[in-house]
């Protein structure tokens, strides 16, 4: 069995993303989960915070790592000899945009493939913006996320008044 690699921005993880990589961690050898350090994008945490709270979120999954990375997704699968991307697909919408991604990918390194996963119906709708929105105002996030994620969300909030 080979190791699968799933990228994502995860900001923040949401029980979605903790359900697709445990998922694709039943069918492969390994799972490298692969978090986005995009400098130029405007996150809510730091790659290193969402790393830690993957981290936190799969520590019961024996066969997972955590990593970030910056830069092209193909250089990163390149150095780590990764050859297949698994990525969840919430909707119709997401796959428009995540076929262009796989189809790139494949351009610029031909032996990588991509496989998509639908969500379980109960997340479907879940999504790292509308968890966002909701804990920037004070809802709860509790069944959306995982604990630490709820926790540093909380402390985030609190932090900068809803901003």
């Amino acid at each position: 069995m080979a190791k699968a690699l799933c990228p994502g921005s995860f900001d923040p993880p949401t029980n979605g993303h903790i359900d697709v990589v445990e998922r694709a961690a039943r069918y492969f050898e390994g799972v490298v989960v692969a978090v986005i350090a995009n400098p130029s994008k405007q996150s809510l945490f730091s790659a290193g915070e969402r790393s830690d709270m993957l981290s936190a979120s799969l520590a019961h999954v024996g066969n997972v790592e955590v990593a970030s990375f910056d830069g092209l997704l193909v250089d990163f699968a390149r150095s780590r000899n990764l050859t297949l991307v698994v990525k969840g697909l919430r909707a119709v919408s997401d796959f428009e945009y995540e076929l262009q991604m796989a189809q790139m990918n494949a351009t610029l390194e031909p032996g990588l493939d991509t496989m998509f996963m639908a969500a379980k119906p109960s997340w479907a709708f879940l999504s790292s913006s509308l968890v966002k929105e909701v804990a920037r105002f004070g809802g709860s996030v509790e069944g959306l996320v995982p604990p630490a994620v709820g926790k540093a969300l909380r402390g985030r909030y609190r932090e900068t008044g809803g901003r």
